[in-house]
């Protein structure tokens, strides 16, 4: 523990707190965001229960007398893969690195915030700048006291950077740009309404989606509260994904996964989707206040493409959020395209980066915000974020629209089949 004066005769003390559990729960429900179900108290225990990456935890609590003034959730590599958490052209570049001298590529790294979600500083009200300068010391002591060269404050908002500036600024963090959240802006009413209001060809694609998984009776979609008992199922499905993802930071396992199933747990449901008795797909969704979030998704490539199970357990996750009253829900930081069809947006997000020693500094400084931003860009593609902030406008469909009468379409053709489908499956993106 460390005090720190404030200028004013009031004393400030840090401690270092190694699992939630030490922080007092209604600590936690007050200062977490309260409609974002990735920070739900229950998530952090489950972190902590598995091993999805971290070799350790902590949370910086920043103190003024009985009050509470920060708290920053901390994520410990002591040996994270390169390999693992760049681009794919970066990793391409690496392997006869990582053939001929493996230890190069493993580096000590501490992540600050939310290692699954969006970064923020937990406070009770604005976070003031001799706040901010406290906790900024206290995470670089940390990080010394634990060999951790590289501290990352990742993927936080403009607005969740801003009052961190100054004092990262001045301990020598710079910034980089990270992959956006997707996060789709939930109009009131029913799920038939949502897809009413989407854009014209989105609207047809939907539509296809929705009739190709009609058309195998053999498939069906169920919801899952306790799904303990999938737990393995699960693993297998997302391992495929995994295998076909670029980053890897980090893989839920099944303690991990058990944890967030168990009762009380956080308000979460499984979207499952069934070929008579065997799992194919699923999409683990939690909910919080006005928000829900698709959190991980697992695919039976068998199947995906042809039965569009990847679009379909997210027309359920959606379906799921309207009744639930949710206004939002947010996607994977993956598989733009499909996202900005379903109407999300791009929620801009950085990283602050640094390094304990000036040298490894300097080099990250020339090298990561450009390495990044090409990755950045190669996974958006085409997709920008001025294309992508604009949600689904109501007045884009109205009932009663009159007949279609663009170019070759055939008298008596369904309005909302795409002329350009000749039958073969969309790509499954994740």
């Amino acid at each position: 523990m460390k005090r720190e004066g404030d200028g004013g005769g009031a004393a400030r003390r840090v401690e270092v707190l190694r699992s939630i559990d030490s922080l007092p729960a209604p600590v936690w429900r007050e200062l977490a965001p309260p409609d974002d179900p990735m920070w739900s108290r229950a998530v952090f225990a489950a972190m902590e229960d598995g091993a999805i990456g971290p070799d350790g935890y902590a949370y910086l609590v920043v103190r003024s007398g009985p009050r509470t003034e920060a708290v920053l959730p901390l994520a410990l590599f002591r040996n994270l893969r390169l390999d693992d958490i760049v681009g794919p052209r970066e990793r391409q570049l690496l392997a006869p690195v990582r053939r001929s001298a493996p230890r190069l590529l493993r580096v000590p790294m501490l992540f600050c915030g939310n290692l699954l979600g969006q970064g923020h500083v937990l406070t009770p009200g604005p976070l003031t700048d001799e706040v901010a300068r406290v906790l900024v010391d206290a995470v670089l002591r940390f990080a010394r006291a634990e060999r951790l060269g590289t501290v990352v404050f990742k993927d936080f908002t403009p607005a969740g950077l801003d009052p961190l500036r100054g004092a990262l600024g001045a301990a020598g963090f710079f910034p980089a740009p990270s992959q956006p959240d997707t996060e789709l802006p939930l109009p009131t009413g029913t799920f038939d309404e949502y897809i009413e209001r989407l854009p014209a060809k989105p609207r047809r694609n939907a539509r296809s989606n929705l009739r190709r998984f009609a058309a195998r009776p053999e498939l069906r979609m169920e919801t899952v509260e306790d799904f303990r008992p999938l737990v393995p199922r699960m693993l297998g499905l997302y391992g495929q994904v995994m295998d076909r993802a670029e980053q890897r930071l980090d893989v839920l396992d099944a303690r991990f996964l058990t944890a967030l199933a168990a009762p009380p747990g956080p308000d979460r449901r499984l979207v499952a989707c069934f070929d008579g008795e065997r799992l194919v797909a699923f999409l683990l969704c939690l909910f919080s206040g006005s928000g829900a979030t698709g959190a991980r998704i697992g695919l039976d490539y068998a199947l995906a493409h042809e039965a569009r199970l990847y679009h379909n357990v997210h027309y359920a996750a959606i379906r799921l959020a309207l009744d639930a009253g949710c206004r939002h829900i947010r996607f994977a930081q993956t598989a733009y395209t499909p996202k900005i069809e379903l109407g999300c947006r791009l929620v801009e997000q950085s990283y602050a980066i640094t390094h304990l020693r000036p040298l490894p500094r300097a080099l990250l400084r020339r090298l990561l915000p450009a390495t990044l931003a090409a990755a950045r860009a190669q996974a958006l593609g085409p997709h920008v974020p001025a294309r992508a902030t604009r949600p689904p406008d109501p007045t884009d469909r109205q009932p009663g629209r009159q007949p279609d009468r663009r170019p070759g379409r055939e008298p008596g053709q369904d309005p909302d089949q795409d002329p350009d489908e000749k039958g073969a499956p969309s790509p499954c993106p994740e």
